[in-house]
């Protein structure tokens, strides 16, 4: 919904072309929705989505990676057009976009080594350290308790990094996306760690747009909101 700008292009020469729409991505979104090789979106419900969504418009799908701390500054420059798995809680200028009707929901949950007590408030968190990305925003209360120390915030160079660390049990949790955990835990189902049935966040994901498109931005409303009601997208994040 997150530093080296790699763009895919599909027929052209250069980021500026004009028959093409450039979909944001975060690496650190991970699978389901980000598969990432060599700096390019390969796979998963972003890509799935972005060439499915532009096919049906008519134009090119690009894929421009795009780091949290720079969605906006992207986004203004015409870097990218679009970004999805986003919410506009997360933005600094929400209003500055057109954000899309809810596409899926998703929820926060944490991850920790099997050995450990269960975290089942915000409180268990207390006095410990807490894997996260860097760049993201988060439940107020949990941003507060990062502010006041009360809990060690530790941003994660990436999702195996992360997982390593609590393995060794030299970080204490790991919060993520649900999917993303569930994702992570059923490609290492020998690993002893668990998620949490705590969920400290369930949010509305989004696309949002930068107000000058190559496409209009009803289209573009009307194109996502048919995928979702017919059922496809759902059927692109089971699949993924």
């Amino acid at each position: 919904m997150r530093s080296f700008i790699v763009l895919l292009l599909i027929g052209c020469g250069g980021w500026a072309c004009a028959d093409e729409l450039r979909w944001g991505f975060a690496s650190a979104d991970g699978m389901p929705y980000v598969d990432v090789h060599a700096q390019q979106l390969r796979g998963g419900f972003i890509y799935e989505l972005g060439r499915q969504v532009s096919q049906q418009l008519g134009y090119q799908a690009a894929f421009v990676e795009t780091p949290n701390k720079r969605i906006d500054e992207f986004m203004q420059r015409g870097r990218i057009h679009v970004i999805c798995n986003s919410n506009p809680q997360w933005m600094g200028n929400p209003e500055r976009y057109r954000w899309s009707a809810p596409l899926y929901s998703e929820e926060d949950v944490v991850l920790t080594h099997s050995q450990h007590a269960p975290i089942n408030s915000l409180q268990d968190l207390y006095g410990k350290s807490l894997g996260t990305q860097l760049g993201y925003v988060y439940d107020s209360a949990l941003m507060d308790a990062f502010a006041t120390k009360k809990i060690n915030r530790q941003n994660l160079r990436d999702q195996d990094a992360g997982l390593n660390l609590l393995r060794k049990q030299r970080l204490d949790a790991i919060i993520n996306m649900h999917r993303t955990l569930r994702f992570q835990m059923n490609l290492h189902k020998e690993a002893p760690l668990r998620i949490n049935t705590w969920v400290i966040n369930r949010y509305d994901m989004h696309c949002t747009y930068r107000p000058l498109l190559p496409v209009s931005a009803e289209r573009l409303d009307n194109t996502l909101l048919q995928l979702r009601d017919q059922g496809l997208i759902k059927k692109l994040l089971n699949d993924s």
